[in-house]
């Protein structure tokens, strides 16, 4: 971690405690019941503060730029706190992650480009406009036809904001696509989910599971040819391909594959740091141990895991 990681993971600390003091003392003068709009002015009156001449000289040097990386690490913790089940870390993650938007918004504000209040405005005008089946006459008889209408909404939005011109004409531009609204900037895996989730909204997918099986299958072959061909080029064509297939059977199964490779990830290194474990126990490194033990310790990892998981499903039943 460089010094400014190290300073903003630093920094986050001492709020934590500072809030977990402030929790316990809480002063007479402060109302005990502020509505959550009144709570977010404070918010942005800290964000403010902290950024003002006299203010905090580490929130003062910060850019869009260089609050970059905490964005994605707060939605990431964001994340863990939900798998977690502890919701009083849930909510102060989420808290993290709001603290992110309102300091990007002052940048912006003291910048002359745009305010807080343009941006809650801005989403509050578009959830009315994309959901006319409660705010409008028109209406949707389950959710795939409201994501349908949503897209289709969406596609319309960009047509209508690609016919202005940055210099104000109205001079018509090139058609939008159902998937410009993807970002290019999203994790690979997610990306593919969003791009075939968009796809599949106005029909274009398989009809049962058993198709994505198949495309995998395909997939997996034309890969197992180019290694054959020792073609570098084509080999990771041909991997990319396969790994698009296992997203979009993770979508048709409605399953996140982020989520679902980070939960793996996790399980790999849990069961990794079982097996160094194990060989430490032995008086080895497991650098040191055959390719046969260690298979023989990731399985006792394998079930060692499934005995923990299984443990407090009993204690529930008993």
């Amino acid at each position: 971690m460089d010094l400014v990681g190290r300073a903003m993971a630093n920094k986050k600390k001492k709020l934590r405690k500072r809030r977990k003091a402030g929790a316990s003392r809480r002063t007479a003068s402060e109302p005990s019941q502020l509505t959550a709009g009144q709570w977010f002015e404070k918010l942005a009156a800290v964000q403010a503060r902290l950024r003002a001449p006299d203010g905090c000289p580490w929130d003062r040097e910060q850019t869009h730029a260089s609050l970059r990386t905490y964005l994605i690490e707060e939605a990431y913790e964001v994340l863990e706190a939900l798998e977690s089940g502890d919701d009083g870390k849930f909510a102060e993650e989420m808290g993290d992650l709001l603290l992110q938007i309102v300091f990007h918004s002052q940048i912006a504000k003291e910048e002359g480009r745009f305010s807080i209040s343009d941006v809650i405005r801005e989403v509050h005008y578009k959830m009315v406009r994309r959901h006319p089946h409660v705010f409008g006459e028109r209406r949707a008889k389950d959710s795939a036809e409201v994501l349908k209408n949503w897209e289709q909404i969406k596609k319309e939005e960009r047509a209508a904001a690609g016919k202005k011109k940055a210099d104000g004409s109205n001079q018509e531009e090139k058609a939008g696509s159902l998937l410009d609204g993807v970002s290019r900037a999203l994790p690979a895996a997610l990306e593919g989910f969003q791009l075939t989730r968009r796809a599949a909204r106005i029909g274009f997918d398989w009809d049962n599971v058993e198709g994505v099986f198949d495309k995998m299958s395909e997939e997996a072959g034309e890969l197992r040819q180019a290694l054959s061909a020792k073609d570098a080029k084509l080999m990771e064509e041909e991997m990319g391909d396969l790994l698009f297939a296992s997203v979009n059977l993770a979508r048709f199964l409605h399953i996140d594959p982020e989520i679902a490779l980070k939960k793996a990830n996790a399980k790999f290194f849990s069961r990794f740091r079982r097996m160094e474990e194990l060989a430490s126990e032995a008086g080895k490194k497991l650098a040191d141990v055959p390719r046969a033990q260690m298979e023989e310790f990731w399985e006792t990892a394998k079930r060692s895991e499934k005995s923990a998981s299984r443990k407090p499903a009993e204690a529930g039943r008993g």
